[in-house]
């Protein structure tokens, strides 16, 4: 491990023995007095109509200037692969975030957790922007989860936290598109990042994302720092099985495929990825289709002109985001001995700062 960065594990090694109790507060704000704070909560639903939703309620992102305004997005893929969203800044004002619980609200837009003695959590889940409407709600399957004490440090100030608030959910609620409204079911999953830095200047790249069969449930990153910061690979993973987690681990190898150039993201994705882990699970990740890319770039109204915009990419590299839809197959070793194979398709991300 790089010297200036600490994976906060609670052992032996780079995985959990025990696992973090994740209490409500984890899920609340985490205040910082930096301008180079960070912070967002993010939800995803699968849903019977066959779209899938995708929404943010955003402090600041990691990628935001500094002092950046809150923000708020939501996304629907529909089910002939088309794409609507809808984003929209709000005055510093306008926002307020609990310390002791996920109770966001950006607008007239809120997040908030229930908790019930006894049992997990709930998220409530309600968004409105440009003739979009999420009105989910999101009922735990698994507990919350997160890899270790949930934070890795870069040296003395600088910090990456993420707590992932419901693994697996059961979803319910309404789903509206330009005043035409669904009742909708799914599957859905809600996490928390927050942190303090300019991860611009400390992350390459991270892959991100999860699956999910009838059985088990598995979720993954997987952040590379620059090489200025050691070319270090942060890997966590979780595996449940029903609704146990069974695996919280860093101990994951990621190998890349073939690399294949993507004419809007000006950038390389690879053809698949593979995660093992010794032992307990191997898994591999196929793509099948590109459903989004995006140049960081064209984010900057004047740099993303024809003449500035290969002097920009020479300057600061190619930074870019894409969402796949792959198909996997994941090979579970059991404690008992047996092997169980598992296959399907799934979402999952690449985003690049370099």
């Amino acid at each position: 491990m790089t010297a200036d960065i600490t994976e906060v594990w609670n052992g032996p090694g780079r995985r959990d023995g025990e696992l973090t109790a994740v209490e409500p507060w984890h899920n609340g704000l985490h205040p910082s007095s930096s301008p180079l704070a960070f912070e967002h909560w993010y939800f995803d639903a699968h849903l019977d109509t066959g779209h899938v939703v995708v929404g943010f309620l955003t402090k600041r992102r990691p990628e935001d200037p500094p002092l950046a305004r809150p923000w708020v997005e939501l996304i629907v893929y529909a089910p002939d692969g088309t794409r609507r969203a809808a984003r929209r800044k709000y005055p510093r004002g306008a926002a307020a975030y609990a310390l002791d619980a996920c109770e966001v609200r950006i607008g007239d837009n809120r997040a908030r957790a229930e908790f019930r003695p006894g049992g997990l959590p709930v998220h409530h889940l309600r968004l409105a922007e440009d003739g979009l409407v999420f009105d989910l709600r999101f009922e735990n399957e698994t507990p919350s989860w997160m890899p270790g004490k949930g934070e890795t440090r870069f040296g003395a100030r600088d910090r990456f936290g993420w707590v992932v608030a419901a693994p697996r959910a059961r979803v319910t609620g309404t789903l509206e598109i330009d005043g035409v409204a669904h009742t909708v079911t799914g599957r859905g999953y809600a996490d928390h990042n927050w942190g303090v830095g300019d991860m611009k200047k400390i992350i390459d790249r991270w892959h991100w994302g999860r699956l999910y069969t009838d059985d088990y449930s598995l979720l993954y990153a997987d952040v590379l720092t620059q090489q200025r910061r050691g070319s270090h690979e942060i890997a966590p993973l979780m595996l449940a099985r029903g609704g146990d987690i069974v695996l919280s681990t860093g101990e994951t190898a990621l190998t890349e495929g073939p690399p294949i150039q993507h004419p809007v993201a000006g950038r390389s994705y690879p053809e698949w990825i593979a995660l093992r882990v010794p032992d307990r699970l191997e898994l591999r990740l196929t793509v099948e289709n590109v459903i989004d890319a995006h140049d960081f770039v064209d984010d900057i109204p004047v740099a993303r002109t024809r003449l500035l915009k290969p002097l920009v990419h020479r300057a600061i590299g190619h930074p870019a985001y894409f969402r796949f839809s792959s198909s996997f197959e994941l090979t579970v070793h059991e404690d008992d001995g047996t092997t169980v194979r598992r296959s399907g398709t799934t979402l999952h991300e690449l985003v690049a700062l370099k």
